[in-house]
């Protein structure tokens, strides 16, 4: 009797503490105690095996455009890219804003045109197409566009006179002495296209102005570039403006090919003959002209 007892009592003992083991709650003193981590420092040494090229993608990888910068206002300044190939051919307008906002339609006619024919652009060349730079200037809401027809930038700048080859704050504009900022690049605009360039590393430049009606070639003392001349020879011939080795009609401080052609890179300046009229048919003869002389 006494040994069935005895029995019972520790099967009680053996079910209650075995009970508890498996409903009672762990005791948490405290969040970090719940979360101890260990770390292996052997791994934490050798995670140079586990390297990831963070390299920045390439401005123009893989992009129909690029917004190279921003105005005076804030608004963007976009190049439009096409073609793949490994030889940069640059197309500037608008540098005059509203001044020769024929330039901008011709380059955005361009733009259209190359959207629409890609064969245009031979496979080992790729074309870039900036064609507004001095959009304050060319944007009728702004203040800049109701003086000088918009020539100028919203700080008063014109920025064709701002680039650094023999840039003088005070510069001219056929007989009239304009601005051409606090010191060569001061205009956010004109530091867009010089970053840009800088990044693109273009084969040549065509900057398109009005007007004269003539391609010219440019320089900052130390003479015409032979591949600038050529370029001059091939856009003038095949679109039948003038070619001119300079632009002599008065003095001109701060101009962006004279300054591409001070960091020797061949550009030209394509002047149309009014500033109303784009000219289209003339300029696409010298445009593929110039494609096909760079596909060789």
């Amino acid at each position: 009797m006494i040994k069935n007892i005895t029995i019972i009592v520790v099967l009680i003992i053996i079910l209650f503490f075995g009970f508890n083991k498996f409903t009672k709650e762990p005791v948490i003193d405290s969040p970090e105690e719940s979360v101890e981590i260990v770390v292996d420092t052997n791994e934490v040494e050798n995670t140079e095996t586990l390297e990831v090229d963070l390299t920045e993608e390439p401005v123009l990888e893989n992009k129909t455009k690029t917004v190279i910068g921003t105005s005076v206002n804030g608004d963007d300044i976009t190049a439009y890219h096409f073609g793949s190939g490994e030889k940069n051919l640059l197309f500037v307008s608008g540098i005059h804003g509203g001044y020769d906002s024929n330039t901008t339609s011709l380059s955005n006619k361009v733009i259209d045109y190359l959207k629409e024919n890609p064969e245009t652009i031979p496979e080992n060349v790729r074309v870039s197409i900036v064609p507004v730079l001095n959009i304050d200037g060319a944007n009728n809401e702004s203040e800049a566009s109701k003086i000088s027809g918009g020539r100028f930038n919203a700080n008063g700048v014109d920025l064709n006179r701002n680039f650094a080859c023999d840039w003088q704050e005070k510069a001219t504009w056929q007989n009239k002495t304009v601005s051409g900022g606090n010191s060569a690049f001061s205009e956010p605009e004109t530091k867009a296209l010089k970053s840009f360039v800088e990044t693109l590393n273009p084969e040549s430049v065509v900057v398109w102005y009005s007007a004269a009606g003539g391609v010219y070639s440019s320089n900052c003392h130390n003479g015409v570039l032979a591949e600038t001349a050529e370029l001059t020879r091939v856009f003038a011939k095949a679109s039948g403006y003038p070619g001119n080795e300079d632009f002599d009609f008065y003095e001109i401080t701060g101009d962006a090919t004279n300054w591409l052609a001070n960091e020797g890179i061949p550009a030209i300046s394509v002047l149309l003959t009014n500033h109303e009229d784009i000219e289209f048919d003339k300029n696409l003869k010298g445009i593929k002209a110039v494609l096909n002389y760079y596909a060789e």
